[in-house]
């Protein structure tokens, strides 16, 4: 993503947005500003409810547990998220409304204390999952892998690391989740209407104050996805496995400090067949996430995170 804009990814169809049951309510965020006051960190916005379609026909929700797919999205659907340290009660009842992974880090070295005001940077990402061997949504055994990318070496901001699809909200965008979709099928081609939004995780806070909200869909159907890169913004798409971000192995982490507390920064190499990627900092810490949240089992190494993450 440029800016808090590109880096995530998006699905077709009505399939790709939340489900819930029928005349369920969920809140989210109304307030969209341009890109023009990244130095201060958001507080909460307004909200308005609105109310979610029941599952579709072909939701993933109406196949049988039997399919692992359906399972997985039965139990994310269900997931809520904790709310912020600090938060009051009402404030945990206001869901994330869409992030940015390289693009939105500033300096890792940088010192001075974030200042609050207005919401005005917000974005989202697409973690995409699915089934590494499954075809034709038919529920076969397999690891789960998330797509990724490495942004455009052409790019200003953080050229050649490697992200989630996602970028800033926009003012068309009708929340979190139309975000996400939206931004995954301008850089890689996602048709939304292949990926089943089934949760939103808690937001993450930059040092800059951009607020990154991970919506995490699955796609049932690895092989009706025809990969198209932006070649403004991406550069080479590629997934990885979930579970990996759990282990220990191939990863590196560095103690940083922040107004006086101190966290790591984890850093993972993976390797396909001909290339090596580094994925580090927020997009590590997401996925990370992610993946205790999907596999209900904390990373076997000391996470620390940041603090300012979800403050």
């Amino acid at each position: 993503m440029d800016g808090p804009k590109k880096g995530m990814a998006s699905c077709p169809r009505s399939s790709c947005r939340p489900i819930t049951p029928r005349g369920t309510t969920v809140t989210r965020a109304t307030s969209s500003y341009l890109y023009n006051a990244l130095a201060h960190f958001p507080t909460n916005p307004p909200t308005e409810t609105m109310t979610t379609p029941p599952p579709s026909e072909t939701s993933l929700l109406t196949l049988p547990d039997s399919h692992g797919l359906a399972a997985l999205a039965r139990r994310l659907r269900r997931y809520e998220p904790p709310p912020p340290s600090g938060q009051t009660d009402r404030q945990q009842d206001e869901k994330p409304d869409g992030y940015e992974t390289g693009a939105v880090r500033r300096s890792e070295t940088a010192t001075e204390p974030p200042r609050r005001g207005p919401n005005r940077a917000r974005a989202a990402v697409l973690i995409c999952l699915f089934q590494d061997g499954s075809a034709g949504g038919g529920g076969g055994g397999g690891d789960l892998r998330v797509l990724l990318t490495k942004r455009a070496s052409t790019l200003s901001a953080h050229p050649g690391e490697v992200s989630l699809p996602g970028g800033k909200r926009e003012d068309g965008d009708a929340d979190d989740v139309a975000t996400a979709l939206r931004e995954a099928k301008e850089e890689i081609g996602l048709d939304p209407s292949l990926v089943e939004v089934v949760t939103v995780l808690q937001p993450f806070v930059t040092k800059i104050g951009i607020t990154v909200v991970p919506v995490v869909g699955i796609l049932a159907d690895k092989n009706a996805f025809r990969p198209a890169t932006n070649p403004a913004e991406v550069e080479v798409i590629f997934d990885a496995p979930l579970e990996m971000f759990l282990q220990d192995e191939n990863r590196r982490a560095e103690e940083r400090e922040w107004m006086g507390e101190k966290y790591l920064l984890h850093r993972f190499d993976y390797q396909t067949a001909d290339k090596k990627y580094e994925i580090f900092a927020l997009t590590a810490g997401i996925l990370i996430r992610t993946a205790s949240v999907v596999y209900q089992r904390p990373p076997a190494f000391a996470e620390l995170r940041p603090k300012f993450w979800h403050s």
